[in-house]
């Protein structure tokens, strides 16, 4: 047993490497990419530690180059997530009984792993499987869940120390037990960190875990498993399995253990599942926690005081920087008449220095989406305002799937505000751009915030304080990240918790103690050191 209060190094964010023209990264990540396309991986599921290759074998293509092979992963059935839920439990009671600093070991030696050796084979993974460029890699498959580990780490801490007050002769304290069952994580393709921060925060607080991530996620997935067990992570604490999402909710969401849901993907797959969990909770041996980011119709909003450029720049990085894909991608925007010219012009000139295709070639800004099913959807869309005379195709508007699923950098300008594109969300590199008088700030916002169910990120560009102060209140509900002058991408783990309300989410906060704190079940302790032995109190007295 231990015998000090231990203080875990303090997190700081992982240094974002920039791949530079001679870097030592830039070589060491074009020698991996090399090396990941000539081999074909088999990948297995982990059920209590062993590696399960049974059933229906799938393949996996890159996005950008599909028919070319990246490796294999296994199907599972219904029969091997009920064993995966069977060795959680089985694991739960040794894991929950390590001492918490051990836990901590376990995730800081994984974020180490990841920022060294680990580090080109994560990327050089996201890169492939997910059609993501170097940059965009970096931040997400090497810094992001860097941070995340490190920061839940210091967060866990900082939970465990929060410690109730003691009146005299009496002694007060928490115990913050994990939950009772095991906790069902279901991960999107588009972030490799989410889906390494989904299952870890839960396992950091002592809980056992599920995991399925998303198809188009496993080549990933695969490599984050891989550090995770030699980090040390016991078998049967973390168990990946990849079956179809209906299946593994017939299991998990009917098991009287099932203790807790950490998901990000579609609003209408958290809704059926919220529903199922309701039609069940009377089966639960404890009310699950349910914890869900599910997206969002994010919004710029330049006030007629706002820099052009700096609005051009937000829209480009913002609405097309990993090909739009992102929860937090800018697809909607106002945009000032008076202004309007400028923004125009500024972002057809970036985005036609664009380049388009592999990730393999550090020099393109877009890739692919992610499959066929996605890219149809974009290009229907597409097709549909092209057709229509009230929307008119500032910028792209071009697509192709013969080689990979590339959609170009699109911009549809609407003169309808509630026109299609302003109000679903499309998850691609399509901007639609609504241009109001520059007059009409207030009745703007109105529309912003009214036009979606949506509400996870928001920016506006102002110079006029009156404006950003005037926007930061009319708009306090319809984004969870509200971002001042900036593009309303790039939350940065231990700076901006990221989440949001209304239809994008339970704004648990991925990144902060808030998050955390949903993966454990405090019970309170009183002792009385000197017991009473006379019921009767003072008042009685006669």
């Amino acid at each position: 047993m231990s015998n000090g209060f231990f203080h875990v190094p303090v997190a700081k964010n992982e240094p974002v490497k920039q791949y530079g023209l001679g870097s030592i990264e830039r070589k060491e990540i074009i020698a991996k990419l090399a090396e990941l396309r000539a081999e074909v991986r088999d990948i297995p599921m982990y059920i209590g530690g062993k590696e399960i290759r049974a059933g229906e074998k799938i393949s996996i293509h890159p996005p950008h180059d599909h028919k070319h092979l990246l490796g294999y992963f296994y199907r599972s059935t219904k029969h091997q997530v009920s064993d995966a839920i069977d060795v959680a439990l089985a694991s739960r009671k040794q894991w929950q009984n390590l001492a918490w600093e051990q836990r901590a070991a376990i995730f800081l030696k994984a974020a180490d792993l990841i920022s060294g050796p680990y580090r080109a084979e994560l990327n050089a993974a996201t890169m492939l499987g997910q059609s993501k460029n170097v940059y965009q890699a970096e931040i997400d498959s090497a810094c992001e869940i860097i941070d995340f580990l490190r920061f839940n780490v210091q967060f866990m801490t900082q939970i465990y120390t929060m410690q109730p007050e003691s009146n005299p002769g009496m002694w007060n304290r928490t115990e913050w037990r994990p939950l009772e069952g095991f906790v069902f994580a279901l991960t999107p393709f588009n972030f490799t960190a989410i889906a390494g921060n989904l299952p870890t925060s839960c396992a950091m607080m002592g809980n056992v875990v599920v995991w399925k991530p998303a198809d188009t996620q496993i080549y990933s997935a695969y490599v984050l498993m891989k550090i995770f067990r030699e980090a040390g992570v016991p078998d049967g604490v973390i168990n990946l399995v990849y079956p179809h999402g209906p299946e593994a909710g017939e299991v998990v969401f009917n098991h009287s253990d099932f203790a807790g849901l950490h998901f990000t993907g579609s609003t209408k797959v958290f809704q059926t599942i919220w529903q199922q969990i309701g039609t069940n909770i009377h089966k639960y041996k404890t009310y699950p926690r349910i914890v869900g980011e599910t997206g969002g119709k994010d919004f710029v909003v330049a006030h007629k005081s706002a820099d052009a450029k700096a609005v051009s720049v937000a829209l480009s990085r913002g609405a097309f920087e990993y090909q739009g894909q992102k929860c937090s991608a800018a697809s909607r925007a106002y945009i000032p008449s008076n202004i309007w010219d400028a923004v125009k012009k500024d972002i057809a000139a970036d985005l036609k220095t664009m380049q388009i295709g592999g990730t393999e070639d550090l020099s393109n800004f877009i890739n692919a989406v992610i499959d066929e099913k996605s890219f149809d959807k974009l290009a229907s869309y597409i097709d549909n305002a092209k057709k229509d005379k009230d929307c008119e195709i500032i910028a792209g508007g071009n697509y192709d799937k013969s080689k990979g699923y590339f959609i170009e950098p699109t911009i549809i300008k609407v003169s309808d505000p509630k026109y299609v594109t302003m109000c679903e969300e499309l998850f691609g590199p399509v901007l639609t751009v609504y241009v109001y008088e520059e007059n009409k700030f207030e009745e703007t916002m109105d529309l912003v915030d009214s036009t979606s169910n949506y509400a996870l990120t928001g920016a506006i560009l102002s110079q006029d304080r009156y404006a950003i102060e005037q926007a930061t209140k009319k708009l306090r509900n319809a984004a969870g990240n509200f971002y001042i002058n900036d593009k309303p991408t790039g939350a940065v783990v231990g700076q901006q918790p990221f989440g949001g309300a209304r239809g994008s989410g339970t704004n648990d906060k991925a990144g902060s103690m808030i998050n955390l704190m949903r993966w454990v079940s405090p019970q309170t302790i009183k002792e009385t050191f000197v017991s009473p032995t006379d019921y009767r109190y003072p008042f009685l007295e006669k």
